[in-house]
């Protein structure tokens, strides 16, 4: 597994602590999430344990353990956008999608993933789709989203 993750280790020659979580990042950018042999493999590299790396990398919402779909929906379950409406967007994706939280369907097309805060509290309720961002969504708005990456799919076959 090391000779396969060489090319992120060579960014990071020096092996210290505080390169854990921009390697981490660089690596689930290629790969798409962290596997128990890439958490294995980091911690040989920089001497650190597999126990400690899943502390840091389970703090923070941007990691991710299992592969997700083609579109990742990313749903904020924040205070702002609790009250304005997520938990029936969050209806919505589960019944179109055919997913719950932390899951990716049989295609591995659509993933789904609640998120404490995604940190746009003024134009909520907030859903990102693989790192872009969609404010104010509405129910129609959500369903010409996911109707569109539908139809995208439907185009490329």
């Amino acid at each position: 597994m090391e000779e396969d993750l060489g090319h992120f280790f060579e960014k990071f020659p020096n092996r210290k602590r505080e390169d854990l979580i921009p390697l981490l990042q660089a690596i689930q950018d290629e790969e798409g999430y962290l596997s128990e042999k890439i958490i294995s493999a980091v911690g040989r590299y920089l001497d650190i344990s597999t126990n400690k790396i899943y502390g840091v990398a389970t703090f923070y919402d941007n990691f991710r353990f299992t592969a997700s779909g083609k579109y990742h929906f990313r749903v904020c379950h924040g205070s702002a956008c609790h009250v304005t409406g997520t938990g029936m967007l969050v209806r919505e994706l589960e019944k179109q999608l055919k997913v719950k939280d932390g899951e990716t369907d049989k295609e591995g097309l659509f993933s789904l993933e609640l998120v404490s805060c995604i940190g746009a509290c003024g134009l909520a309720p907030v859903i990102a789709v693989n790192d872009q961002y969609y404010t104010n969504v509405t129910l129609d708005s959500l369903k010409n989203l996911i109707e569109s990456f539908r139809e995208i799919e439907n185009s490329a076959i």
